[in-house]
């Protein structure tokens, strides 16, 4: 009974947020995003049983799963899966049933507007970093061939090459980002790709490293269908890790991205925003709200975002935003003040459009 006055708090802290203020003449400027959603990971759990039992240690998700997420007026699914259980072995074949399994969930999300294939794997391959592999690069462009020319005719499928590298060299990283761009190109594949940095892509760490930090490295990327976006990722909590219930402050979001934001902007790049979550806790909601109208605010660079997590699987996870019961959650109620307002600008209700605070 105790944790009811909690949750009904943190829906009238969510509620608060959903009065708009007035938008300046640089907000008015900017742009919307193009890509709005959610990440789905169940396919990517228990990376320590491999390859696992599908249905026991991992899940790859369904249309069903994904249903309230379109009701909310998301385009946009992120589906991370794990590297090895697609590729067993570094340049062999695809294992026939788990390419099976992401067909069917690629088939169920038809929906939506882009649906991000994400390997989630960290820049290694069965626990070893792949820059300390003699041809780790070659084997994640040889994935990347693969993949790309599997959903070359496909619109809707994005590539995501990589989920939070860390623990590799951002030079070596940057050499990699080249490969599988090429794999990708050569393919015949023009969908889009999304391009990490290192030290978990984090936006707050993106200079750190100095000449090896990714602020560095990956300066001056280059795409032949001139079709990608920098994937980042930023969460509110003390380590920037999204595995806090609590946040530092209301405007720790944008304080974190300031600096990638105007990188973003003298590159002449884009990015996605590719998790980013919240607890129920009002300085967490808040930092969630303020950090989606900093994008708003700063749509020139910020093209889309997926907010991490949904799914069934999630149990107690305090950053879950698949409904209970059918019922939103307080984190929800937030993306879906953001969503409404997207929905109108597609409408062409430019009243309704403008970014909230």
């Amino acid at each position: 009974m105790a944790a009811f006055p909690t949750f009904l708090t943190s829906l009238m802290a969510a509620a608060a947020l959903l009065v708009p203020m007035t938008p300046t003449s640089s907000m008015q400027r900017r742009t919307l995003p193009l890509h709005y959603g959610v990440n789905l990971s169940s396919a990517g759990f228990a990376p320590d049983k491999l390859p696992g039992v599908h249905g026991t240690d991992y899940l790859y998700p369904n249309g069903k799963i994904a249903e309230p997420f379109a009701a909310m007026g998301m385009n946009t699914v992120r589906l991370p899966f794990l590297w090895e259980r697609l590729q067993p072995k570094q340049f062999g074949e695809f294992n026939a049933a788990e390419a099976a399994r992401l067909d069917q969930s690629v088939a169920a999300f038809a929906g939506f507007k882009t649906i991000i294939l994400d390997v989630h794997n960290y820049a290694r391959f069965r626990d070893q970093p792949l820059d300390k592999m003699s041809r780790g690069g070659e084997a994640l462009a040889d994935l990347w061939s693969k993949l790309a020319t599997r959903y070359a005719t496909n619109p809707r499928i994005a590539f995501g090459l990589m989920n939070e590298p860390h623990g590799v060299s951002a030079v070596a990283w940057r050499r990699m980002v080249d490969q599988s761009i090429g794999a990708i190109r050569r393919s015949g594949a023009k969908q889009l790709i999304l391009v990490p940095g290192v030290r978990w892509t984090g936006g707050a760490a993106w200079f750190d490293g100095g000449s090896d930090s990714s602020a560095s490295a990956m300066t001056g990327v280059k795409d032949p269908a001139n079709n990608f976006l920098f994937e980042i990722h930023q969460y509110f909590d003390r380590d920037n890790s999204g595995t806090s219930s609590k946040c530092v402050s209301r405007t720790i979001g944008r304080q974190r991205l300031a600096a990638v934001t105007a990188w973003l902007r003298k590159e002449r790049a884009g990015g996605l925003l590719g998790e980013f979550g919240s607890s129920v806790e009002p300085t967490c909601l808040a930092a969630l709200n303020d950090t989606l109208v900093f994008m708003e605010s700063n749509g020139d660079v910020w093209r889309g975002w997926t907010y991490w997590a949904g799914g069934d699987w999630w149990g107690d996870y305090p950053y879950s935003i698949q409904p209970v019961a059918g019922k939103p959650r307080p984190q929800g109620m937030v993306l879906k003040q953001h969503l409404t307002r997207y929905q109108r600008a597609a409408m062409g209700d430019k009243r309704n459009a403008q970014p909230a605070r």
